[in-house]
């Protein structure tokens, strides 16, 4: 059922485009901004991560019933609470006196940016459809990217000049001008069909993700022996079978389990992943080693780390253009290609401080990665029925965002195991491991005194050209398979 309203599409595309501009904000903002929180709030190496942690937990396992929510009681509805309540546990995050009360909002924060996501991407479904739906896409794509590319940027100048509180008053600044743009000018629309909510499946599926995020989340603390950890994965695998088994009987499912037979709709899947090992790591990894360990400053992080981020201003739009000429299979293919490339020579380097070279490779990086950027949205919403756009949306968008929670976790203990090879034996190696992974040098130092900071420095840069190695290689593997599935 859709609602006619007298206001251009376009309008609508603009609230959705500025709510997708905060959410890459609110990825960055808090990476860059992290020394300055650990100084003003405290707190341990473990606490610090769930920053970030809290948000990506929260996000992931809530997108895929959002959408639900979104098909059912309206696409607008959803929207408009979604980007008020992101606005309000913003504006309190930048009131927040302790870090366990940041932390909590930021839990908040990434529930209700999801409901904003994956009832904005339905809506457009909705609204745009024939030639326009590619360059509506695009648009969302390009104005996420412009958050990434000026993210950093703003982000330091705004911790340098503001501290790092100004960071979230721009979020609710963003937010709220998308709540009063759809207030405005989005039309209400929801699914014909009007089912009982799968209350059920919601439960089970929701649980079963953030049972396995947070198991993988505590790897890098506990290790992946931790019986913690053991009995958070085990408790995923069963509740993701009984989803499944729930989902093939239940007349009206919150996930039609039968799109996985389409190749094209889990090559989707895949496209979803891919940015987070080749891209989106970098974002929270290399703003942390570029402060933390090599001394730069919040500005000159942010100067650098536009270079990874500033194609996505313009590229994503390239994209939707070519795909006149040539398949979005090939144009994700060759864009996933690039941005192996661009990893493997980065890895090459040692120190990106003043590198032209660091330059040209996350410039590389990004441009590669900002072809298929540009289309999937609006391949994940085109390999699923009409009516069924908020559930492809949020699966679309639970697949990204919980590959990127992954990814983030995964790595983080990974950068910490291989920064430790490269240590000499000592009783206190392995906590100055996980100290360097969170770029914390000087904690490091003083765990093991009798290393240098150069020497200390050197093992960080051995292990992130490993690191940078292992992610190209999945890169790769990522793009044949999203090249074949998708050109099916």
């Amino acid at each position: 059922m859709h609602t006619p309203h007298p206001h251009s599409p376009w309008l609508t595309l603009a609230a959705v485009c500025l709510a997708a501009l905060a959410m890459p904000l609110s990825f960055t903002g808090p990476a860059v901004a992290l020394s300055a929180i650990h100084l003003s709030l405290g707190g341990s190496a473990f606490a610090l991560s769930w920053i970030s942690n809290a948000f990506m937990l929260c996000f992931g396992s809530s997108l895929l019933v959002n959408g639900a929510l979104a098909d059912r009681y309206g696409r607008k509805w959803v929207f408009l609470a979604g980007t008020l309540v992101c606005a309000a546990a913003s504006l309190a995050i930048s009131f927040s006196s302790s870090l366990v009360m940041l932390n909590l909002l930021r839990g908040l924060q990434g529930l209700a940016a999801s409901a904003a996501l994956a009832s904005g991407i339905a809506a457009l479904a909705q609204r745009f459809d024939g030639p326009g739906a590619p360059l509506a896409f695009s648009l969302v794509g390009t104005s996420f990217g412009i958050g990434l590319a000026f993210g950093p940027l703003l982000a330091g100048f705004t911790v340098l000049h503001y501290g790092w509180r100004g960071v979230f008053g721009g979020i609710t600044t963003l937010t709220l001008l998308a709540w009063l743009l759809a207030r405005a000018t989005m039309s209400e629309s929801r699914a014909t069909q009007q089912h009982p909510l799968d209350v059920r499946g919601a439960v089970m599926f929701s649980t079963a993700l953030a049972m396995l995020t947070l198991g993988i989340l505590l790897i890098p603390q506990w290790g992946i022996a931790s019986p913690s950890v053991l009995l958070c994965l085990a408790c995923a695998a069963v509740l993701f079978g009984v989803f499944a088994r729930h989902e093939l009987g239940c007349p009206q499912p919150l996930l039609d389990i039968r799109l996985f037979r389409l190749p094209r709709f889990v090559g989707v899947q895949f496209l979803a992943a891919a940015p987070a090992y080749g891209f989106v790591v970098l974002l929270i990894l290399l703003p942390i080693r570029l402060v933390g360990i090599e001394g730069m400053d919040a500005l000159a992080t942010g100067r650098l780390m536009m270079a990874l981020s500033a194609p996505m201003v313009i590229l994503p739009l390239v994209a939707a253009w070519l795909t006149r000429w040539f398949s979005a299979a090939l144009l994700c293919g060759i864009g996933l290609l690039a941005t192996a490339i661009g990893l493997l020579w980065l890895s090459r380097l040692g120190s990106y401080v003043d590198s032209p070279a660091c330059w040209k490779a996350l410039l590389v990086i990004g441009s590669g990665i900002s072809l298929p950027w540009g289309l999937m949205d609006g391949l994940a919403v085109s390999v699923a029925p009409k009516e069924q756009a908020g559930m492809a949306a949020g699966l679309f968008s639970t697949t990204r965002v919980a590959g990127e929670g992954i990814a983030l976790a995964l790595t983080g203990a990974l950068l910490a195991v291989l920064i430790s090879i490269h240590l000499p034996e000592h009783p206190a190696a392995a906590q100055a491991s996980s100290d360097l992974a969170m770029g914390k040098l000087y904690d490091a130092a003083a765990r093991l005194p009798t290393l240098s900071i150069t020497r200390l420095q050197l093992a960080c840069f051995q292990a992130f050209q490993t690191l940078l190695q292992l992610l190209s290689a999945i890169t790769v593997v990522t793009a044949v398979l999203v090249a074949g599935l998708l050109g099916h």
